[in-house]
């Protein structure tokens, strides 16, 4: 069945999740350094505009991401409302104890990134760990976060292909996915780390993740706008009952810092939060988010 037709047969969910990148995908390969002021005024707005789901900040060590080095200051200045949650990315054990040291001290997050590529030749350039190496990490890591109270999204970078290696076989993705769930993540993610995947490519990859089990609950969509399909492809996603997509305000970010995938020159970053709510509410798709709010935010 065409993607067009799917449109047309399928029911579409009445509502979704938007959750918002702008504070650590957005920003986490931006040559300058946005104010600590600065960042805790955009998460607030985004707190405004209706947001339950924001990503605020990583827990990188500042000599490899100076942009983080106020990691904790961001967290004990943004504003705390409940229903919604903040996630940080950690990709060391380190990282998770300072997530762990925050929350015990009252301004942490409800939720811990952490990430492994699909691709081991990536994932080497990426973390410069084997894969057997890094899921023995990450399976210590993932312990200490659920054991302290957090929500643990497991990623698997370069589900759509590798800029090293380029094809990566569904089935190792959809294995990948699965071992996240087997070590407690409650949301998987599969990342289109270089911005490759087209749209009929996102409808055979989502239609063989769900034969393998995986649900529209747990799945979140996350698209890079390299080539300019992100909106295309998590439309697509959409058709398949997909409900939580990530986005970035201004379409900003979403070139890893490593430099292990460097996109092509032009590469616009992560998709576009004001264009992807614009169109999910013209379809009568629910975002939860005030449209005015999240312009002038933009």
């Amino acid at each position: 069945m065409c993607d067009t037709m799917r449109l047309h047969r399928m029911d579409l969910p009445e509502e979704v999740i938007i959750g918002e990148c702008w504070a650590r995908d957005g920003l986490q390969n931006e040559p300058l350094i946005v104010p600590t002021r600065k960042k805790v005024e955009m998460i607030a707005g985004m707190v405004e505009a209706g947001f339950k789901k924001i990503e605020a900040t990583s827990f990188a060590h500042p000599k490899y991401l100076q942009q983080f080095a106020d990691a904790e200051e961001v967290l004990r200045q943004i504003p705390r409302k409940e229903g919604v949650d903040y996630r940080a990315i950690c990709t060391t054990m380190k990282a998770v104890e300072r997530a762990v040291k925050s929350k015990e001290e009252g301004y942490g997050v409800d939720e811990i990134a952490m990430v492994i590529s699909a691709s081991e030749a990536h994932n080497l350039a990426n973390v410069n760990m084997t894969h057997d190496e890094n899921k023995k990490l990450l399976e210590e890591m993932t312990r200490r976060a659920i054991d302290t109270g957090h929500t643990v999204f497991g990623w698997v970078l370069t589900s759509f292909g590798c800029p090293i290696n380029g094809d990566v076989p569904l089935d190792h993705v959809a294995k990948m996915g699965k071992w996240w769930k087997d070590i407690g993540a409650t949301f998987i993610g599969f990342g289109d780390t270089t911005g490759v995947a087209n749209p009929r490519q996102v409808s055979e990859f989502y239609e063989y993740m769900l034969a393998e089990g995986f649900t529209t609950d747990e799945v979140v969509v996350h698209f890079h706008d390299t080539r300019g399909w992100g909106v295309a492809c998590s439309l697509v996603a959409l058709t398949f009952g997909f409900r939580y997509f990530d986005t970035s305000l201004g379409a900003i970010g979403g070139q890893p810092k490593t430099g292990a995938a460097e996109y092509h020159r032009g590469f616009a970053g992560n998709t576009c939060t004001e264009d992807l709510v614009g169109m999910f509410e013209e379809m009568g798709v629910r975002t939860g988010l005030d449209m005015d709010k999240l312009l002038d935010l933009g």
